[in-house]
């Protein structure tokens, strides 16, 4: 059953009326139907333009949000990936540290701070392998 249509009355400038009689010359389109499409065309895109009105100020500032804290966590992880490369590779056990110990692993924590800064700066993950590009596919 279709919906109940209800007769409406408008005025159409002359140039907007003449385009309405070539739009609906095809026989199977009734100027009804010309005009009941284009009021749904503009009321969808009112409501669109209200959406991103109200929302897409938000919506934009979570976009850049969420990708800090993608960065933030990548960095972390960077971090961390290279924390356990180096304290199996560079660490060999050994007893109480003395100072002298204790100034290599200083040392060493800088180097390892400084290859943190530069695997970031550069874009190489430590733990991507080259199969997938890292995405752990």
């Amino acid at each position: 059953m279709k919906p109940a249509r209800i007769r409406h009355q408008f005025l159409l400038d002359s140039e907007l009326s003449k385009t309405l009689d070539q739009l609906s010359r095809n026989p199977s389109t009734t100027k009804s139907e010309v005009v009941a499409k284009a009021v749904q065309a503009f009321i969808e895109q009112r409501g669109e333009n209200e959406l991103d009105r109200r929302y897409g100020k938000r919506l934009d500032r979570l976009s850049r949000d969420l990708d800090h804290v993608r960065r933030d966590a990548e960095m972390i992880l960077e971090s961390l990936a290279l924390f356990i490369r180096f304290s199996i590779t560079l660490h060999a056990h050994t007893p109480m540290p003395d100072k002298a110990t204790q100034a290599i692993a200083q040392e060493r924590f800088q180097k390892f701070v400084e290859q943190v800064g530069r695997q970031i700066a550069s874009g190489k993950r430590s733990l991507r392998d080259d199969k997938n590009g890292g995405r752990g596919e």
